[in-house]
C-alpha cells in the first residue's frame, strides 16, 4: 500500500491526478490536496512523512521549491506541473519523476513503477549514492549549458556582451533588457521564464516579475516593509528593485553562498 501525498492548488488538476492513481492504484492512500506552501511546510512538520509526495512547482503563494528550505522532506517526489523548465532543480530535490500537465495514465503508470523500483533502496546507502551521482550528473550538464555570452543589435552592429559583463536583466512593457556593469541598455530576444534557466544560478538571481540580477551588481541590501528586502544596484535602475516576500529566504540564501 501507497500513502501519498498530494500538494496541488488546482482543483481540476489534483481530481484528475486522484481519479488516476486510484484507476491505478485502488488501495492507495492519498492525503491533501494542500495548495500552498504554508500549508505543506505545517503538514510535513506535524505528520509523518508519505511514502511518495506529489508536487505541483507554481503553488499559491509561491513555488514548491521553498517548501524543501523549510522543511526535512525525505519521501521521494513526482512533480507534476505545467512547465517544463524547471527539471534540472526538480531533480536536485528527491525527485524521481517529472510530469508534464496534463498527465495522462499512462506515465502516470511509468512513474509510479520507478517509485516501486526505487522504494526497497529509498532509505539505503546504495539509492542514495546513485541518487547523489544522477545530481551530480544533471549539475554538470546543465553547467555546461549555461549560457556565456549574449548577441545584441546596435544599429546595423551585432555585439557580443559576455556573462561577466552584465549587472542585470528587467522586463519592461513585454520587452526584455540587459543591462551592462557600464549601464549600457541592450534589447534581447528572451522571456524572464526562458532566460532564468539559461543563467547559472550562482551568479544571477530572480528577485521577481521584473528583475534578474547579477550578485556583482548588488551594492547594499536594506530591509524593506512587509519582510521584504530592497536591493541597491550598480548601475542604479530607474525603478525601485524589491525582492518579493516570496523569495525572501531564498535570495538570502544564495547572497550567504548557499545556492
Amino acid at each position: 500500500m501507497i500513502k501519498a501525498l498530494i500538494i496541488e492548488d488546482e482543483d481540476l488538476a489534483a481530481n484528475r491526478l486522484i481519479n488516476l492513481l486510484k484507476q491505478i492504484e485502488p488501495d492507495i492512500v492519498i492525503d491533501g490536496p494542500i495548495d500552498s506552501v504554508e500549508q505543506a511546510v505545517r503538514y510535513l512538520q506535524k505528520n509523518p512523512q508519505p511514502d511518495l509526495l506529489f508536487l505541483d512547482i507554481q503553488l499559491a503563494d509561491s513555488k514548491s521549491f521553498s517548501i524543501f528550505e523549510q522543511v526535512k522532506v525525505e519521501a521521494p517526489v513526482i512533480f507534476t506541473t505545467a512547465y517544463d523548465e524547471y527539471t534540472i532543480k526538480a531533480f536536485e530535490l528527491n525527485s524521481i519523476d517529472y510530469l508534464l500537465k496534463p498527465i495522462n495514465l499512462e506515465k502516470l503508470q511509468w512513474s509510479l513503477e520507478k517509485f516501486r523500483k526505487v522504494r526497497q533502496y529509498y532509505n539505503n546507502e546504495n539509492f542514495n549514492g546513485q541518487l547523489k551521482s544522477l545530481v551530480n550528473a544533471i549539475k554538470i550538464q546543465a553547467e555546461e549549458t549555461y549560457k556565456t555570452r549574449f548577441l545584441v543589435n546596435k544599429g546595423d552592429v551585432l555585439l557580443p556582451i559576455a556573462i561577466n559583463d552584465i549587472a542585470y536583466f528587467y522586463a519592461e512593457d513585454k520587452a526584455l533588457f540587459l543591462v551592462t556593469k557600464e549601464n549600457k541598455k541592450h534589447l534581447i530576444n528572451f522571456s524572464l521564464e526562458d532566460l532564468e534557466q539559461k543563467l547559472d544560478p550562482k551568479f544571477f538571481f530572480r528577485v521577481n516579475r521584473q528583475f534578474i540580477i547579477s550578485v556583482e551588481a548588488i551594492n547594499k541590501v536594506h530591509n524593506y516593509f512587509n519582510y521584504r528586502l530592497k536591493l541597491e544596484l550598480r548601475p542604479a535602475p530607474k525603478t525601485d528593485v524589491i525582492v518579493s516576500k516570496s523569495r525572501t529566504s531564498e535570495f538570502k540564501a544564495w547572497m550567504n553562498g548557499e545556492k
